[in-house]
């Protein structure tokens, strides 16, 4: 028995018009600090370059995937396809993790052997990648608690928008005292801080495709409160999991007396549904209402 949920792509479409504008100022970016770091010979720039690459790969990964997931679901995939944003989220981490490992090297290479760099240019082009950096960063900020791309997009801005400040300091050093190693140094930060974040938000997509339980809800705790309404005696092959952002799923056996069996099942499937959505939020919520006969012949599970 299992609870009213259309799994409407409403929720999952609705940051569509944020990516495809964050899109566009990436993508224009990009292009703009990949001439300046060229004009300039600046390794800084060019890191903050290819952490925009990266935006414009993740953000259009994101927008296939909210794409994606807005059509509907069928017989053979009856979830739809709420986890191309997840494994969308799984390879933007991954290019962000090459391209750290890429400037890093690299980095290492310029500090040996500093380059020529032009300051006053590097200060103009990474002025601009702040002042769109912000512009996406107020655009991402609203949907970024209710989906794990868009917050993917977002903690990329906030990097740039960091990297891109980063990269003024540099400049400001290099046209101060001629310090050229400023640059190398630079890039070297730009690519740590993006390994942070990368970490976290590839940790968070690889806890919903292993079917972890949500962050905030703890198992006992649900137990608990299915054992609270009247009737349950007990509850055992409890599962809460993810199926997308925003999207916690459960299910679980629960063990009713035969009195409640023969004529509360109802009352019971309507308390525990009650429960389950106010106090953990989790609306789509399948049980399987069973005698104290039928409990004792099925195999001990989970919990």
């Amino acid at each position: 028995m299992g609870s009213g949920h259309d799994h409407s792509s409403a929720a999952i479409a609705a940051p569509r018009k944020r990516l495809l504008a964050v899109l566009l100022i990436s993508a224009v970016i990009l292009i703009v600090e990949v001439i300046g770091a060229i004009r300039s010979g600046s390794l800084a720039l060019l890191a903050d370059a290819g952490h925009m690459l990266t935006d414009v790969a993740g953000v259009a990964l994101a927008l296939l995937a909210v794409t994606f997931a807005a059509r509907k679901a069928s017989p053979e995939r009856t979830f739809g396809y709420y986890r191309v944003e997840i494994l969308a989220a799984v390879i933007n981490a991954v290019l962000l993790f090459g391209v750290s490992i890429y400037l890093l090297i690299e980095s290492w290479s310029r500090w040996n052997s500093p380059h020529e760099v032009e300051g006053g240019v590097v200060l103009i082009f990474a002025g601009v990648g702040v002042v769109a950096n912000l512009v996406s960063f107020f655009i991402l900020r609203g949907g970024a608690k209710d989906s794990l791309n868009v917050r993917g997009a977002y903690l990329e801005v906030v990097g740039d928008l960091l990297g891109s400040i980063t990269v003024i300091i540099a400049a400001l050093i290099i046209m101060a005292t001629g310090w050229e190693r400023a640059d190398a140094l630079a890039s070297a930060v730009v690519a740590l801080m993006m390994l942070p974040r990368t970490w976290s938000l590839l940790r968070e997509a690889v806890d919903v495709l292993l079917e972890a339980a949500p962050k905030g809800v703890n198992i006992a705790e649900v137990r608990a409160h299915i054992l609270e309404v009247d009737g349950v005696i007990d509850a055992h092959d409890l599962h809460v999991w993810t199926i997308t952002s925003g999207q916690p799923v459960m299910s679980a056996h629960v063990v009713v007396s035969d009195e409640t069996l023969a004529g509360e099942s109802a009352r019971v499937l309507d308390e525990l549904h009650e429960c389950l959505a106010h106090h953990f939020d989790v609306s789509h919520c399948t049980f399987q209402i069973e005698g104290l006969d039928q409990a004792s012949k099925e195999t001990p599970g989970h919990l």
